[in-house]
């Protein structure tokens, strides 16, 4: 028989539980700390019955350390790195945001991980990139001389869950989604969702990439070699690999500027080139509070709706989303770069693939701009 879990009490505005004979108090009564620190206990005791972890004081809490990142980093990362870090941090604020830093150990990052794995909605792949991302918290909080490098240290000792970890699961590999999907799924979109179907599938652009183009990031010829009328670009200062290549262009041949060209009329630079609103209005639904710019989870929304339509229309069109479209892509591009590299290591007479890289730094936008050119229906 499971033994019940301590209840929260209320003595003179005071919230308090029993355990083992004694009163462990939490705070103001019904206050957000006071509530957070019965959720903390609670967790606490079902990871640690024979006791429980004790607290101390400190001037900074780790609530304000992680609100104290995410203000300064929020203009410095791209955003998607910002939403994970946003994530990773509910979890460790819920559990243990009003503690002092230097009181959180390895023992309770892992209480806040296993938190993550007990949830059931995160892989385990997941779950080691926000506990890593909570370290470099710590690691940032180091630097700005509000966590000790011994807090710090002793978290980095918590090792990443392996395959196979009771509780976790793996996703599937993520493979392309074939051409004939794609088209029987896009007479069910409207022409706003279709044309950015079919521009990632032509680029192999991340969604967010897809999502966040302004008219703006949008230019013809004229990209640093020297002017290219066949070709425009799309170029984003800020995204994932920003910190490894810098800024990214992305070559649009004929068949993008097509696609793209009626969604830049009329526009101011900062406008979404891909609006939701617009998408509404072709589907003769009212717009009324709905955002200019698509994201990636209204994307794919968009994409699921279109094969539910079609499914109920009689097709049988199965589940994919907007990251299959650019598997599809990104496997040909580096599949040609790779081919490109090889023959130049063989030419150059290089022992070492990764001394021709140096050589050849520029050879995914030098194939991105052939592949844009030679592209067909």
């Amino acid at each position: 028989m499971t033994k019940k879990l301590p209840k929260q009490c209320r003595d003179r505005n005071q919230s308090y539980s029993w355990h083992n004979g004694k009163r462990i108090y939490h705070g103001i009564w019904k206050s957000s700390e006071a509530d957070a620190a019965y959720r903390r206990f609670i967790a606490e005791l079902l990871e640690s019955p024979a006791g429980i972890l004790r607290h101390h004081t400190g001037d900074v809490l780790i609530a304000e350390l992680a609100a104290d990142f995410l203000n300064f980093h929020t203009a410095r990362l791209d955003e998607s790195h910002v939403r994970h870090f946003r994530l990773a941090i509910a979890y460790l604020v819920e559990i243990c945001g009003d503690i002092a830093v230097n009181d959180f150990s390895p023992k309770k990052l892992k209480i806040v991980r296993n938190q993550m794995v007990k949830k059931g909605t995160l892989c385990r792949k997941q779950i080691n990139d926000y506990t890593g991302r909570l370290v470099r918290i710590f690691r940032w909080g180091v630097e700005e001389e509000q966590v000790k490098t011994t807090t710090w240290q002793a978290l980095t000792a918590v090792k990443s869950l392996p395959p196979g970890e009771p509780g976790t699961f793996d996703n599937e590999i993520v493979r392309g989604v074939p051409r004939e999907v794609v088209d029987r799924t896009l007479p069910f979109m409207p022409a706003t969702v279709s044309a950015m179907v079919l521009l990632q599938r032509e680029t192999a652009m991340r969604p967010g990439e897809i999502c966040r183009m302004r008219v703006g990031d949008v230019a013809a010829g004229d990209i640093e070699q020297g002017q290219d009328s066949e070709l425009w670009y799309y170029t984003l200062e800020r995204h994932k690999t920003q910190k490894h290549i810098g800024k990214k262009v992305i070559p649009l041949g004929k068949i993008e500027q097509v696609l793209i060209a009626p969604y830049l009329e009329g526009k101011k630079a900062e406008q979404a080139v891909f609006s939701p609103r617009q998408a509404m209005k072709e589907r003769g639904i009212q717009s009324d509070g709905i955002g200019d710019f698509y994201d990636k989870d209204s994307y794919r929304k968009a994409i699921v709706y279109a094969i539910k339509k079609g499914n109920k229309a009689g097709q049988v069109i199965p589940h994919w989303t907007p990251y299959q479209l650019r598997h599809a892509g990104a496997t040909e591009l580096a599949e040609r770069v790779a081919l490109g590299r090889e023959v130049a290591r063989e030419k150059l007479g290089h022992t070492k693939s990764s001394t021709t890289k140096r050589y050849t730094a520029g050879a995914e936008l030098t194939v991105a701009e052939d592949m844009a050119r030679n592209r067909r229906n």
